[in-house]
């Protein structure tokens, strides 16, 4: 039996009836006979298009409010015989079941319906029955049947049935099949992702992935999956490389502790803040970002908590940089920016990000709450004699925000709302202030009157004890050592203030 099939019967039922009319009017065209329901019927009647009722097929009305429509023997039938099987061909005949060769269902807005908001009432109407069965019948046999299940393959159908004159190849057929069950599936995980309560079950399923270039090196396959243009309007440059999106999402994470604070500049470079500031204005908060680490700050991601002006575009413009990200620009400035042809220029939305991280892990996945505790004055609790002043308190928040942003173990020195330096990454937390201090006097930065942060703990007093000898005069970590009295009291020995804050800030 030919592989290649004309369709000559059609069976469309859906909710959204965007794109539908050119298809409708293409298989009317070409003498498909149609089928419907409900208010699909309505539409292609009122296209001047003749459309058979499905009761007509069934002998049997919708009943239940229309939560019964399409399931019927004849109905499935018609989809799912087999067509090289003679006893699926004579129990076609015998019970005068109409052969089906193509569905087109669009199923209810469950994701939308509870995206809105609304009541669970309605919710559950947003289950679809009828239409996920007919996906499932229609890709099960698929070498029979052409089905079409979301509004997103209308056009290639159309295209299809335009160019080869309503005939189907079995690889055509295989092609929606594939498309179908991701429908099916993904819908189905989205209604048990609505109800589940165990923690301990996991189901994600993201449709709109993209192929990256490559991914972290050129020999290996990148993929995104995530709706990137919801965070962000593209507005210039090149294609955002699998490093970039790391890089973005480091920047985005980061300048979010900054949020409701004033101008503030940042600049990453591999995951982790190599400059960063606040000030009146946000070309000084760049500036002083840059100043941090100029040497890394050469093609890296930049990123501001608000509007970037002409006079910060012009600046920025001096130096090679992969991104640049803000809520907002100034056209002057875009045009400024849009001078270097790859720069790639973001414009952030306001868009909540996702209240789970998940990373792959050995055979399986790592899956944590995301770290939403944000250091405060409220979670401060002096242990020292010593109490740090309030400017010392300002410069511990602002190293603590980035501390918990950059890789473990890390230090990072901060003063007068500025990042002097930091050790990141390290095997021991002393390793990383030895890091930071070395990388502040490369610079030239007066370690005299800083402020250091911690990710955890100290369990020994060296640390505070190198902070002194560096110039530190107050220091935030999160406490909880067995042996905290010994950093303590070195501190009291030596006028150094130290403020506990109760939460580790580990970033592996």
């Amino acid at each position: 039996m030919s592989t290649t099939k004309t369709i000559q019967s059609a069976l469309i039922s859906v909710f959204s009836k965007d794109g539908l009319e050119p298809i409708v009017r293409k298989l009317h065209e070409q003498n498909v006979t149609l089928y419907s329901t409900g208010g699909t019927e309505d539409f292609i009647k009122n296209l001047g298009i003749p459309v058979v009722p499905v009761e007509d097929i069934t002998s049997f009305p919708e009943i239940l409010g229309g939560r019964v429509k399409t399931l019927h023997p004849k109905i499935f039938g018609g989809i799912l015989n087999r067509q090289d099987n003679e006893s699926d061909v004579q129990q076609m005949k015998e019970f005068d079941i109409p052969q089906i060769d193509l569905v087109i269902v669009d199923l209810y807005p469950f994701e939308k319906t509870v995206a809105s908001g609304a009541s669970e009432q309605d919710i559950i109407e947003k289950i679809d029955i009828g239409g996920i069965s007919l996906i499932r019948a229609g890709a099960k046999n698929f070498k029979d049947t052409v089905i079409v299940a979301s509004v997103n393959e209308y056009s290639l159908l159309l295209d299809l049935i335009t160019e080869q004159n309503g005939a189907t190849t079995l690889e055509n057929r295989r092609l929606f099949a594939t498309k179908a069950f991701h429908v099916s599936s993904h819908y189905d995980g989205a209604i048990f992702n609505y109800f589940n309560t165990d923690e301990t079950i996991y189901k994600e399923s993201i449709a709109n992935g993209q192929v990256l270039r490559y991914g972290e090196n050129p020999h290996q396959k990148g993929f995104f999956f995530g709706d990137f243009d919801a965070m962000f309007k593209k507005v210039h440059g090149k294609e955002l490389s699998y490093n970039n999106l790391l890089d973005v999402d480091a920047a985005v994470n980061l300048i979010n502790e900054f949020k409701t604070d004033g101008p503030t500049f940042a600049i990453l470079k591999h995951n982790n803040a190599c400059g960063l500031a606040s000030r009146k204005t946000i070309s000084e908060a760049y500036l002083a970002a840059l100043a941090c680490d100029p040497t890394s700050a050469f093609g890296g991601v930049l990123i501001a908590n608000t509007k970037i002006d002409l006079a910060t575009a012009q600046e920025i413009n001096k130096l090679f940089c992969e991104v640049v990200i803000a809520p907002s620009y100034d056209d002057d400035a875009i045009a400024v920016l849009q001078e270097k042809k790859n720069r790639i220029i973001l414009v952030q939305n306001e868009v909540e990000l996702p209240s789970r991280q998940v990373r792959t892990c050995l055979n399986g996945l790592l899956i944590q709450d995301r770290n939403t505790i944000t250091d405060t004055k409220e979670h401060l609790k002096t242990v020292t004699i010593t109490e740090p002043t309030a400017q010392e308190i300002e410069d511990l928040i602002f190293a603590s925000k980035i501390c918990k942003n950059t890789k473990s173990n890390t230090i990072v020195f901060a003063k007068n709302g500025t990042l002097i330096s930091s050790g990141t990454g390290q095997t021991s937390r002393v390793d990383a202030l030895m890091q930071a201090v070395d990388k502040a006097k490369a610079f030239g930065f007066d370690l005299t009157g800083a402020s250091m942060a911690s990710d955890a703990f100290f369990p020994f007093p060296d640390c505070v004890e190198l902070a002194k000898k560096a110039g530190i005069t107050a220091v935030i970590q999160p406490g909880g050592s067995i042996k905290d009295e010994l950093s303590i009291n070195y501190c009291n020995e030596n006028n150094l203030a130290m403020v506990f804050t109760g939460t580790r800030h580990f970033k592996h």
